[in-house]
């Protein structure tokens, strides 16, 4: 349990570095866009290889679309709440689509930010506990997925808030936080899940890479694209690469 906690805190740490990044750093448009796609990448990879095939392989069918479509809806109800609530500001490329509506911060927009950061990182935590619980190099080849795709959510994230009004000191606030609960919910994930029958594995690993997906597809490719143009293809494909063959490595 307390190596499910470690994995996850070492996970989410590049939150906290890409914040840096995105508060005293200059970073190109196009950069930033490369760094998301690859970031996009190594997910779709881990949650390919890594949750939805386990799953299938423990559970079957039925648990694996059970446990993913319950994951992706969760996931989209709640990102709509938490934006409508103030929440968008934790991403740079929701902060323009929410502006572009005319959308003004509401009272609770702090409250609402700090939800919608641990929403985005709870799913992989919960997916690192369950796979090192499970073995066969899951757990290892997801934290390093999630490692290196948070750095250019941390970067989002900060232009996001920083785009926002907010201070420094709370945009790191946030993200410190985050990183904490997702070191919970990695240790959860171990604790609670792991010795779980085969069919609730199943249904928890499906779950988290609907959910995965689904912040993907929302959030980071989306920007990805509008911040990089058409070269997010070959730094999206060399993600998925990489991701894969450290995948096969771990296993």
């Amino acid at each position: 349990m307390a190596m499910a906690a470690i994995f996850g805190f070492i996970s989410g740490s590049t939150l906290f570095i890409g914040a840096l990044f995105g508060m005293y750093l200059k970073i190109p448009k196009y950069i930033l866009g490369a760094i998301m796609a690859f970031g996009s990448g190594v997910m779709i990879s881990a949650l390919t290889f890594d949750l939805m095939e386990h799953a299938f392989v423990t559970g079957g069918f039925v648990s694996v679309s059970i446990g993913f479509l319950i994951g992706t809806l969760l996931f989209v109800i709640g990102d709509y709440l938490i934006d409508h609530a103030g929440g968008h500001f934790r991403k740079h490329g929701h902060g323009k689509i929410m502006a572009h509506k005319n959308s003004t911060p509401t009272s609770n927009s702090g409250s609402a930010i700090l939800l919608g950061a641990v929403l985005d990182g709870i799913p992989e935590s919960l997916a690192i506990g369950i796979g090192l619980a499970a073995g066969e190099g899951i757990g290892v080849s997801m934290m390093i997925a999630v490692f290196l795709s948070n750095l250019p959510e941390g970067i989002s994230g900060a232009q996001g808030m920083k785009s926002a009004g907010k201070s420094h000191l709370y945009i790191l606030s946030i993200w410190g936080i985050t990183i904490l609960a997702s070191a919970v919910a990695s240790a959860l994930g171990y604790a609670i899940l792991g010795n779980a029958s085969q069919e609730i594995i199943a249904v928890t690993l499906s779950l988290a890479a609907g959910a995965i997906l689904a912040m993907l597809a929302d959030t980071m490719m989306p920007e990805a694209f509008e911040e990089g143009g058409r070269f997010i293809a070959l730094a999206t494909a060399l993600g998925f690469f990489i991701a894969f063959f450290i995948s096969h490595l771990a296993g």
